[in-house]
């Protein structure tokens, strides 16, 4: 242990805590400038006074995201949205990721399924045929023409399939042996070993589902029916609009608190508020998910390994004596 109290490491790790002090300054400071300019004054934020604590402190642009009613509606609609899609997207990426993950000697054509998912994430379908798609099925103006478009995240599928690639398959082996049915070496056996796995790529579903804004710009006709996203994209789009609707005394109340930099910096802080309540549960999974995948197909070559030479040795030993090793531990303790 001297060599980590050595003067060259003491001045690495000064270098090492600085440089990571100064890239969480560098993340951290615009989200707090923006914090800063959503609760400011139209007059300050214009002459460029805002740094990182609010000038002229007003909740202005947030009574204007909030207002009517409309905010808690798409609010539910965006929270339905995530519930569904993220379920959807872990059943089928596991019940997809789990035949993918076998050699293409136990699952027939598996080479050819990979290739086709390959494709599909190299070329798209592209959004004018999407759209034709939704549109003749009838799902427009439904929960469901933002969530099945989506349904399958090819790319979350494949790095699943790789954590399940790393689990020994020994352990499916002995679970064979004990007459576990596949279904219940999925559910019982590998479901609970994927845990950091699942929130991995859940949390991919989560934000990904949270953030887009488009499909309902397209598949939602009646405005009623956006979810939160969408809905606060048309708040900044259709703002000196929605302005003129509110009367002569709220246009000039908002015009001198508020701004469309301010009403935008409350719509990215309200929009990334909930993903960050949820990451902090989620952390601890998601951290032990990104490496658990080379550690483990490490100590699993290692593991094959040690086996293959024990398995040498045995034979060593029943070719040169004629006898099993149990025996030839007693003749070498002799």
């Amino acid at each position: 242990m001297k060599q980590y109290k050595t003067r060259a490491n003491r001045i690495f790790n000064a270098v090492n805590i600085t440089f990571l002090i100064l890239v969480s300054a560098t993340c951290l400071l615009p989200f707090i400038h923006l914090l800063a300019v959503s609760f400011s004054g139209s007059a300050a934020v214009n002459a460029g006074k805002v740094g990182l604590l609010p000038v002229d402190f007003t909740t202005s642009a947030y009574e204007f995201a909030l207002r009517g009613g409309k905010f808690l509606r798409a609010l539910l609609i965006s929270v339905e949205r995530v519930v569904l899609g993220v379920g959807l997207n872990l059943i089928l990426m596991v019940l997809t990721a789990y035949p993918l993950s076998k050699s293409s000697k136990k699952v027939a054509g598996r080479n050819i399924y990979m290739t086709f998912f390959v494709i599909t994430m190299l070329i798209s379908g592209g959004m004018i045929p999407t759209y034709l798609v939704v549109t003749r099925l009838g799902l427009k103006d439904t929960i469901w023409s933002l969530i099945l478009p989506g349904a399958l995240p090819v790319y979350n599928m494949v790095i699943l399939m790789n954590f399940m690639r790393g689990i020994p398959e020994e352990i499916e082996e002995a679970a064979v042996i004990d007459g576990a049915t596949p279904f219940q070496i999925l559910v019982r056996i590998l479901l609970p070993v994927l845990k950091p796995a699942l929130a991995t790529v859940g949390l991919f579903c989560i934000v990904s589902h949270w953030n887009d804004w488009f499909s309902g710009m397209i598949y939602m006709n009646n405005p009623d029916n956006y979810p939160l996203q969408t809905y606060l994209q048309s708040l900044l789009q259709n703002f000196e609009q929605i302005l003129q609707q509110q009367g002569a005394g709220d246009i000039q109340r908002l015009l001198v608190q508020m701004n469309a930099r301010t009403g935008r910096a409350a719509q990215l802080f309200l929009g990334a508020l909930p993903v960050m309540m949820i990451y902090p549960f989620l952390q601890k999974y998601f951290t032990k998910g990104l490496v658990m995948g080379s550690v483990k197909d490490k100590s699993i070559k290692e593991q094959k390994k040690r086996s293959q030479r024990s398995n040498v040795m045995k034979q060593i030993e029943v070719s040169t004596y004629g006898i099993f090793p149990e025996d030839c531990r007693e003749i070498h303790g002799s």
